[in-house]
């Protein structure tokens, strides 16, 4: 586009230098041709009236009229001849007398003039160019005719030489002109060129490449137009990879979760069917395989209940803070005492809006986790609260914490933060990942804070009351 763009300009300024410098030639030439005509003419009439005067003058004097002529020619072609004119005198078209220099002279015979008229034509003798004038004396003498003849080579030599310097002026001019667009449309270009290469660059897949741009112009604006296109790109690739990456794992741990209670459920039944066992080991291996089962149930309704809150809309209703910290109480109780942990609550909000089943649901398992974290004799603490008027729902345990990399993947489909104690509990790692769909559909967000051996808090912040 560049090299496009260059040539066009250039070739249309060469057209059109060139073609002011023709027709500003052209019009000088023949506004000055035709100055020398209208001269031409006017003198011409002048010599011949005052030359057929002084012809009389001379022959009624007695002067003989043939040196009568050439006494008078003489005089005049002197004169005239200072001004760069030449004359001829001719009758019936027979030169009688010219002053036109040896090598521009014709032979024997003129043009003959028209009687009454005065011809004007442009004539070339001997590589010269004049303005010829012809026309016949005033009567008596009409029988003579006086030819007048400017000599305008001089002026055309000039005018060539003119026009020539314009056209190297041109060619100068059009050098000056290539040099100073080469750096002028590099400039201009320059953004696109940045533009093309880091369009390349992305579609390479590197996202990160931006344009630098430095003016305050449209093509400065298309580059932070491109750059923030690019970043946009950049942050939707990165979102596209962070979620594949996470249905991986999901897979991965998908995969992990059914190898484990199918493993086990197919060796103990194996082991019922070879082997002879006493009643006491078939109810352990039976109780086993049950237990197993129940996980696999467990993993299949609580699959069952992410999919389901992903895609249905819930039902709103006002739900009683304190009874919802009461219930979670009471569910937790037996864990409560198993662990050795105490749970207190702190109410300064009356109600929510939201599925009573599904608020107690995220409560307790928030708290269930905040059991499973404290060692024994730890406390955990709900707390409901108003702030920047919207309510607020905190569960506190002063656990063992968690790292900054744990925090970023609590949520995660089958991720457990301590392994051995979840599979323990039975737990397949999707509490806290239904925990977040079950707020994200209260219009809710939840969040999570944790600092290593000080404990943790998960916080509901509702978006309305």
């Amino acid at each position: 586009m560049r090299a496009r763009t260059f040539l066009v300009t250039l070739t249309l300024f060469l057209l059109f230098f060139n073609l002011s410098i023709f027709l500003f030639s052209a019009i000088t030439l023949k506004t000055n041709l035709d100055g020398s005509r209208e001269r031409s003419l006017g003198e011409h009439y002048f010599i011949a009236s005052t030359y057929g005067k002084d012809l009389y003058a001379l022959e009624s004097r007695g002067t003989i009229a043939d040196a009568a002529l050439g006494s008078l020619f003489q005089s005049y072609s002197a004169y005239y001849g200072k001004q760069g004119v030449a004359l001829e005198l001719s009758e019936e078209g027979r030169i009688l007398y010219t002053s036109l220099p040896k090598g521009d002279r014709r032979s024997g015979h003129s043009q003959a003039a028209i009687p009454g008229e005065r011809t004007v034509t442009t004539t070339k003798l001997d590589g010269r160019t004049y303005v010829s004038v012809i026309g016949n004396l005033p009567a008596p003498y009409e029988t003579y005719t006086l030819t007048y003849l400017y000599d305008v080579s001089g002026y055309l030599s000039a005018w060539s030489r003119m026009t020539g310097m314009l056209f190297l002026l041109g060619i100068v001019l059009c050098t000056l002109l290539a040099v100073c667009l080469h750096f002028v449309l590099g400039r201009v270009f320059k953004p696109l060129r940045q533009i093309s290469e880091a369009s390349k660059c992305i579609a390479q897949g590197e996202y990160g490449n931006r344009i630098g741009a430095t003016r305050h112009d449209e093509l400065s604006e298309m580059a932070d137009s491109f750059n923030h296109m690019a970043e946009e790109i950049q942050k939707q690739i990165g979102q596209l990879k962070l979620a594949a990456e996470q249905k991986q794992r999901f897979i991965d741990n998908f995969a992990h979760e059914l190898r484990t209670p199918l493993t086990s459920i197919y060796g103990y039944a194996e082991y019922i069917q070879k082997v002879e066992l006493t009643d006491e080991d078939k109810l352990a291996a039976t109780d086993y395989i049950m237990s197993e089962s129940r996980r696999l149930q467990n993993l299949a309704y609580q699959l069952l209940e992410l999919a389901t809150l992903g895609r249905s809309d819930i039902r709103r209703e006002p739900v009683e803070i304190k009874e919802l910290f009461r219930k979670t109480e009471e569910t937790l109780k037996l864990k409560l005492e198993d662990c050795k942990v105490r749970l207190t609550w702190k109410c300064r909000l009356d109600a929510v809006d939201g599925d009573r089943d599904l608020l107690e649901s995220l409560v307790v398992n928030l708290a269930d986790n905040a059991v499973k974290a404290c060692p024994p004799g730890g406390l955990v603490l709900l707390e409901a609260y108003m702030e920047s008027e919207r309510p607020v729902i905190l569960v506190t345990d002063d656990g063992k914490g968690m790292t900054d990399e744990q925090l970023g993947r609590v949520t995660e489909a089958f991720y457990r933060v301590d392994q051995a104690r979840s599979r323990a509990g039975g737990g397949a790692g999707l509490g806290l990942a239904l925990c977040e769909q079950i707020a994200a559909s209260h219009g809710a967000k939840l969040s999570f804070s944790s600092q290593i051996g000080r404990g943790t808090i998960s916080k509901i912040t509702f978006t309305t009351s």
